[in-house]
């Protein structure tokens, strides 16, 4: 199942058990002092826009001015000091030798400057300015709620939402939140009550943390990650408490490449790019102590009939790639909506029994 978040966040856990599992100390799992000496996430009133954050001191988006050129060691020995005591004679080189030098500089000064490429240079640049998209597919408020069905049974629901914006460390940060739910027949034979929530940065769309929060039958967990983008570090905290083996806890370190994503960010993130039949694009994701790499297709476009009516829609085929290879995830589709917004319409992964099918059922625009 692991591999299925690499592309949709998280699914659904399929298997036989009874409520969610009772623990005590269940609120000790939400408890992480290192973590919260890390990161501080404050809550932030936005404009109905997105463009701005109003309640917490956020950076702007400054360019930062390129440092003053420094003079090499041979520079310094060719820059004679100045002394007030001493005049120093000044021989001019001839008229000719002048005027060929600053035809030459002008000259130069009228070449263009080569575009330079987005950020990392795996990723596409159709629809970006800088790591920024023109336009921007999320809006507060938006939630797209999917049925998920295995055997053709509704096993649950699945909801990705934009919920306002916050400020982590001091930046703009979009808040994006994926829930799960089982429905209540299957409920009874496993109850899946997950929440995660992932803080993307608004200049960089890279994510800084996300929280994962999982309440299921056989175990209760809490996971904290951090990507330090300064340092392209990422640390992960894991507590959780299982009947198979209780209370344990977790922690990973590892260095990561710039600009990656996380497993739970990825289904956004996949949104800001301009898909094209036969066009393939690609971004870094980090995850479990590795360096990944998402490679999505666009095999075509289609219409398809949904609960909320017939839609357009572009079918991705995605894989990945570890250490330079292509590493099977086995059949997985996603069908994204071909407008502005690109809206995930469907979701089709084959597993070892059976399909596990992800369809929209509802979409709720967010606020212009």
């Amino acid at each position: 199942m692991k591999r299925f978040y690499y592309f949709v966040a998280c699914i659904l856990l399929i298997a036989c058990a009874s409520s969610t599992l009772k623990y005590e100390k269940a609120k000790e799992l939400e408890t992480n002092t290192e973590f919260d000496k890390a990161v501080r996430i404050e809550g932030a009133e936005v404009s109905t826009s997105g463009a701005d954050v109003a309640a917490t001191p956020v950076e702007k988006n400054v360019t930062t001015p390129a440092p003053k050129a420094t003079p090499s060691e041979l520079e310094k020995n060719l820059i004679p000091e100045k002394k007030s005591d001493v005049k120093t004679a000044v021989v001019k080189p001839p008229e000719k030798k002048v005027v060929a030098k600053k035809a030459k500089k002008e000259k130069k000064a009228e070449e263009p400057a080569a575009p330079q490429r987005r950020q990392p240079e795996i990723e596409d640049d159709a629809g970006f300015q800088g790591r920024r998209p023109l336009k921007d597919p999320f809006s507060v408020g938006e939630v797209v709620t999917h049925e998920v069905s295995y055997f053709a049974t509704t096993a649950g629901t699945l909801k990705l939402k934009v919920e306002p914006m916050v400020a982590v460390n001091g930046r703009k940060a979009y808040n994006f939140v994926t829930e799960i739910k089982t429905s209540p027949m299957y409920s009874r034979l496993y109850s899946v009550d997950d929440r995660v929530e992932t803080f993307v940065d608004f200049e960089t769309l890279v994510p800084r943390v996300f929280a994962l929060h999982v309440k299921e039958s056989s175990q209760l967990r809490e996971a904290r990650m951090l990507f330090d983008e300064k340092t392209n570090r990422a640390t992960f905290w894991e507590k959780k408490v299982t009947e198979k083996s209780g209370a344990e806890e977790k922690k990973q370190a590892w260095d990561i490449l710039p600009y990656s994503q996380n497993v739970f960010s990825a289904v956004f993130y996949m949104r800001n790019f301009q898909w094209e039949p036969g066009k393939e694009i690609a971004f870094r994701v980090a995850d479990d102590e590795q360096n990944l790499i998402f490679s999505g297709k666009c095999l075509r476009r289609e219409k398809i009939k949904t609960e909320i009516g017939e839609k357009n829609a572009l079918v991705i085929q995605p894989k990945i790639i570890l250490k330079g290879k292509f590493k099977p995830v086995g059949d997985i589709l996603i069908w994204l909506s071909d407008d502005e917004y690109k809206y995930p319409l469907k979701i089709e992964s084959e597993i070892k029994i059976g399909t596990l099918v992800s369809e929209v059922i509802s979409i709720t625009p967010g606020q212009k």
